[in-house]
């Protein structure tokens, strides 16, 4: 009989396997036969016991125990014999793999530049601790109520095993018999391998030997090839607690405020005893049949010795402790953030998944993913916003982005994101102001940012040579110009008053229409599409001209084509008429400011493991979208817009005096008003603040406490109702630093060239 043989000598030795085999087969002397001499028959069946034990329950006792039997061989047997009795008798159903902390399911958390967490994405709200790390009285609970002998085991308790097994087989009650191995093999199988097969899961639950088996077979493997210690914080780490919280550390938080090391008596009893039955021993639903199982732990940690009599009198008087309301659990994706952070977060989560990491990763991988949000930009940011436009407002959103333009070195330049704000909240509460929109990264300002794309223009045409800093440009009042079909397209500035010709500076603060049409017709409308993605509007242009992503089977231009081929020639885009993204017109300033080099908008600083490892993220390249000269000249010509443009007045009412370059804009029935901006240099902040209607019925934005739908007539304008809060929200943030003059206009570009 080779291994088998020898499986069952172990068998044998075992103190009672032959009175427990004369059980199994209901031989005279057993208990089921006394039972039947004592009148115990089964009146109902019409039948004896003996003979029910007799047929297919018999066969079925007498395959648990062996079974049992060759598990418990290789419980007792030397560990490389036993293990391949073991492993030579199981069905297949019994391998699988061993449980393996580094694959354990843990939450991601993301934190703001500081460190300090801002939001967590999971499947389950798990955060894994070394045992170095779980409080004595956590491990003495543990231990004392589930697995007394849990440090001197070899993993599977044999005589318990061998039990449930014959009384399961039986049809008897349910019988445990597991060890803290084996329950940390069901509880890993259950909540880890299957967690997203529910048959899996039900076969893992279920009452048979071939599960016990299973679980013997695997615990076994385990104990030979882990500390006590791994095991024990393997099993501490993967257990389920009340509120889709799993792990000890994340109940510690979630129940008490505090964490795993910390853990008093009575807080590591009461999770010691829930982790029995998380449902029945829920303290917050449950608080009187939590407080009988916790201090039934603290009896049995006194019984064991790990407290004395008045250190058990003193935790059994103690109160439960709990938080109130609940399990305080964070969400399980952006839409928890704390306030302020959760468009950020969501850029964060689309940047990493651009890079190549899997929605199931960032859930699962227990990666610190640490953003760029600086949080005294977004708390002043968000208090700006929500002064202009507040949460509930109908039908209007106020986005503001603010980033640090870095050096301008294409080689390692970067564009962090210092806040990314709206007055709505990523959320699903309508009522409350939430949006399950992308305000503030997706192109969802379908109605345009209006004169603020004259940038475009005025970088397209110093780069061509078509005019210099110097130049005038022809405005007049209204002009027709070609346009992409056989009529012409007219155009009228917003007052006869304009100067007719213009000078650059003077147009760009001013924002005459009929100017810079002729400019861009004049530079060729396809070099000003470019020059707009060049400069930042990458995701913008790659839209469609509904927002939305080009659909081809489609037969209307706007829908299944990009904005970039359906713009190339129609000189309504240098008004600005298409939808566009506050954060990547907040990039636009930001390449300005740095010397003209486009860096994509970055919202994570670094990325580690669950072990603290530094994790490399793929990131796109920084490009030199304009040389430096072109950029210092726009930035010059930018620089009049606070002084004696369109947002002076705004600037003034705000004490605003810094140096800033500025872009007002506005579309011609005022559904949406844009700034773009940024002051500081290289080291200050860029920005764009954009205010548009986002309800089922746009309309008119109106200027007032608070800004508004509605008919008011002239309506509101970039100047008056989107400046405002870029004023409001930076000058906190640069208080006290020197005022950083903007560049010189480039010598090179002060006139146009010829030809």
């Amino acid at each position: 009989m080779g291994e088998r043989a020898t499986a069952r000598q172990w068998f044998d030795r075992i103190p009672g396997a032959a009175r427990l085999r004369r059980h199994a087969r209901g031989g005279h002397g057993s208990t089921w036969e006394r039972g039947r001499r004592r009148g115990g028959a089964s009146a109902a069946a019409g039948r004896p016991w003996r003979a029910r034990v007799d047929g297919r329950t018999a066969r079925r006792l007498g395959a648990a125990v062996l079974a049992g039997g060759l598990v418990l061989a290789g419980c007792a047997a030397p560990a490389a014999a036993g293990l391949a009795a073991v492993a030579s008798t199981v069905p297949d159903s019994a391998t699988g793999d061993l449980p393996d902390a580094a694959t354990l399911p843990a939450a991601t958390v993301l934190t703001d530049r500081d460190g300090t967490p801002i939001a967590y994405l999971d499947e389950q709200y798990r955060i894994p601790v070394s045992y170095d790390r779980i409080a004595p009285s956590m491990i003495a609970a543990i231990v004392d109520v589930e697995d007394r002998r849990f440090f001197d085991e070899s993993g599977v308790d044999p005589v318990g095993t061998l039990r449930a097994l014959v009384t399961d087989a039986a049809g008897g009650a349910v019988q445990g018999g597991s060890t803290i191995t084996q329950q940390y093999v069901k509880n890993w199988l259950v909540d880890v391998v299957d967690r997203d097969a529910p048959a899996a899961q039900r076969a893992d639950h279920a009452d048979t030997p071939t599960r016990k088996i299973r679980e013997a077979v695997l615990a076994q493997r385990l104990a030979h090839g882990t500390s006590k210690q791994d095991v024990l914080a393997g099993y501490l780490n993967t257990v389920e607690f009340t509120g889709n919280v799993y792990g000890v550390e994340a109940a510690a938080r979630a129940w008490f405020g505090t964490d795993a090391a910390h853990l008093t008596v009575p807080q590591a009893a009461l999770l010691a005893g829930a982790v029995n039955n998380p449902t029945l021993f829920d303290p917050f639903r449950h608080p009187q049949a939590a407080t009988d199982r916790r201090n039934t732990v603290i009896a049995a940690m006194r019984d064991a010795g790990s407290l004395t009599p008045a250190q058990a009198a003193e935790a059994t008087a103690a109160p439960l402790g709990v938080r109130a309301g609940g399990p305080q659990v964070p969400g399980h994706n952006c839409y928890g953030a704390t306030d302020g952070a959760g468009f950020l977060c969501e850029y964060a989560v689309s940047e990493l998944e651009r890079a190549g990491f899997t929605e199931q990763q960032l859930d699962t991988g227990g990666y610190t993913i640490r953003t760029t949000l600086d949080p005294a930009a977004s708390a002043s940011a968000q208090q700006a916003v929500d002064a202009n436009v507040p949460r509930t407002q109908d039908g209007v959103a106020d986005t503001l982005v603010l980033i640090r333009p870095g050096h301008g070195d294409a080689a390692t330049g970067d564009h962090q994101i210092l806040a990314m704000v709206a007055n709505r909240r990523p959320g699903t509460d309508a009522a409350a102001g939430d949006t399950t929109r992308d305000l503030v990264a997706a192109p969802s300002n379908v109605f345009g940012a209006g004169s603020t794309f004259k940038i475009f223009t005025t970088a397209a045409a110093l780069e061509a040579g078509t005019v210099g800093y110097d130049s005038t440009l022809p405005d007049p009042a209204s002009a027709c110009f070609p346009g992409a079909g056989s009529s012409c397209y007219p155009v009228s500035n917003d007052t006869p008053d304009y100067p007719d010709p213009i000078p650059l500076p003077v147009a760009l603060a001013t924002s005459p229409n009929t100017a810079f049409v002729d400019l861009e017709e004049r530079t060729g409308i396809a070099k000003v599409v470019d020059m707009a993605r060049r400069l930042g509007l990458r995701d913008t242009l790659a839209s469609n001209a509904a927002g939305g992503t080009p659909d081809p089977s489609s037969s209307d231009a706007r829908i299944s084509q990009p904005q970039s081929t359906f713009f190339a020639d129609l000189p309504s885009f240098t008004l600005g008429v298409s939808p566009v993204s506050t954060l990547e017109m907040a990039n636009v300033a930001a390449t300005v400011q740095s010397d003209g080099v486009w860096c994509a908008p970055d919202a994570v600083l670094s990325v580690t493991d669950r072990d603290g490892a530094a994790v490399p993220v793929n990131r796109p390249a920084c490009e030199q979208a304009v040389a430096p000269g072109i950029a210092h000249t726009l930035s010059a010509g930018l620089g009049g817009d606070t002084v004696s443009g369109t947002s002076a007045a705004a600037a003034r009412a705000a004490g605003w005096t810094r140096p800033t370059i500025g872009k007002t804009g506005t579309t011609n029935s005022s559904e949406s008003v844009a700034f773009v901006g940024g002051t500081g240099g290289i080291d200050g902040v860029a920005g764009s603040s954009m205010v548009f209607a986002d309800g089922p019925n746009p309309s008119e934005i109106c200027p007032g406490n608070p800004v508004h739908l509605g008919d008011c007539g002239h309506g509101a304008f970039g100047g008056t109702v989107a400046a405002p809060p870029f004023f409001a929200a930076v000058e906190p943030l640069i208080a006290g630093r020197a005022d950083v003059p903007l560049p010189d206009p480039d010598p090179d570009h002060l006139q146009p060239r010829d030809g």
